[in-house]
């Protein structure tokens, strides 16, 4: 846990380097989403998520390219959707967001979820590896900077990695108290793999969690904030999501203070606190 700012990075398996914490964009839409991203960056942060599936793609782009700090100074990511699954499929997916956005070229692209077997029976693995081919392409060419997986589970990544040529430079999974998807994370930290947590504040339930304020109002913190320091200090880059620019301030203000490993460890055994939950075999989006 070495970040003691908002710009500190986690350096990526091809030596790029990525802010430690992102600006999530779901269910942030149409201007409200362009004055979010604004405010974001207004508020320090360098780090844009967002995804074909958000529909929010020209509004990040305009605020990107509108917000005055160089391009080269901020990270977008953006994510290819299910049903644009496949290698042609991606390639043109690929094509229409950078279009949405505006933009010469995305720092960091992503399969959004796992073709599974619920789905795809034993063509899950071929599709996946399809989808990869043409991410491992874009980055041939340059046009993405860093390629990686959203949603992947460990056996979706050793089924990858029997085709793939280059290795994923991240997973972003779902991870938030209640949720500590630890062994996820723990297969991609040793293969080297940095782990993004989506949704890391959880749902109200995580925010109204007892433990979670009692713990924060130890440090003079909120319990928003405790979830962002607990990811961080699982070695997990989060991506918090608000509108407020108070508490884009808020989430971001989480340097000055440290839990312990008790704190820590409580935390990972909260259960049933709420959250999409979603299980990627499970799934039939």
């Amino acid at each position: 846990m070495g970040e003691r700012k908002l710009t500190d990075v986690f350096v990526l398996n091809n030596g790029r380097t990525i802010p430690c914490i992102g600006y999530g964009t779901y269910k942030t839409t149409g201007e409200e989403v362009y004055d979010a991203v604004l405010s974001a960056v207004k508020a320090g942060y360098r780090h844009i998520d967002t995804a074909a599936y958000y529909h929010n793609e020209e509004g990040v782009g305009r605020a990107v390219r509108e917000c005055g700090v160089p391009r080269e100074e901020l990270f977008i990511t953006s994510k290819v959707w299910n049903t644009d699954r496949g290698y042609e499929n991606t390639k043109k997916a690929f094509a229409a967001t950078m279009e949405r956005l505006g933009l010469a070229y995305l720092d960091l692209y992503l399969i959004h979820w796992p073709a599974n077997r619920k789905q795809f029976g034993e063509n899950a693995e071929k599709i996946n590896a399809e989808t990869w081919k043409a991410l491992e392409e874009l980055y041939a060419e340059g046009k993405v900077r860093a390629i990686g997986l959203s949603n992947f589970l460990p056996h979706h990544m050793e089924e990858l990695m029997k085709t793939a040529k280059v290795k994923p430079m991240v997973d972003q999974i779902e991870f938030h108290p209640g949720w500590a998807q630890l062994e996820v994370s723990g297969y991609c930290q040793k293969n080297d793999i940095v782990v993004e947590a989506w949704s890391p504040l959880g749902r109200r339930g995580a925010l109204e969690s007892g433990i979670l304020q009692e713990i924060g109002a130890k440090y003079g913190k909120s319990a928003a904030q405790v979830c962002v320091r607990w990811v961080l200090q699982h070695g997990i880059l989060p991506l918090p999501k608000t509108v407020t620019p108070e508490r884009m301030t808020e989430n971001a203000d989480v340097f000055d203070f440290a839990l312990t490993a008790e704190e820590m460890k409580v935390i990972d055994e909260l259960k049933d606190l709420g959250g999409q939950c979603a299980l990627p075999d499970e799934v039939d989006f």
